[in-house]
């Protein structure tokens, strides 16, 4: 004898219009937060680098004499590398969002 399961043991499953939803929502969120990190890591480029580009002797070091510090040419492509990640990841995210 097959018997009914009650109301309370019944899962109703997403559907998929909630899911897309989500999905939307998620995608979202994670455009906004590789946007954020790529004008931080943009930012990083021109203030660490780009600055002081004319600065850098044959050894790639530039000294700023106002506050003491030492700027390094490698830290650039560093700076830069990561700006370009992220501003990727947003365009990707975007391209999903809008498609």
């Amino acid at each position: 004898m097959i018997t009914k399961p009650d109301k309370a043991t019944i899962e109703i499953p997403f559907s998929a219009c909630r899911i897309t939803a989500m999905k939307n929502a998620i995608r979202k969120l994670a455009f906004v937060i590789s946007l954020g990190f790529s004008a931080t890591f943009c930012f990083a480029y021109y203030a660490l680098h780009f600055k002081w580009r004319t600065c850098y002797n044959e050894l790639g070091r530039c000294f700023d004499s106002d506050t003491g510090a030492v700027y390094l040419e490698q830290s650039g492509i560093a700076w830069l590398f990561l700006a370009a990640v992220a501003s990727s990841i947003a365009a990707y995210q975007l391209w999903r969002l809008t498609r």
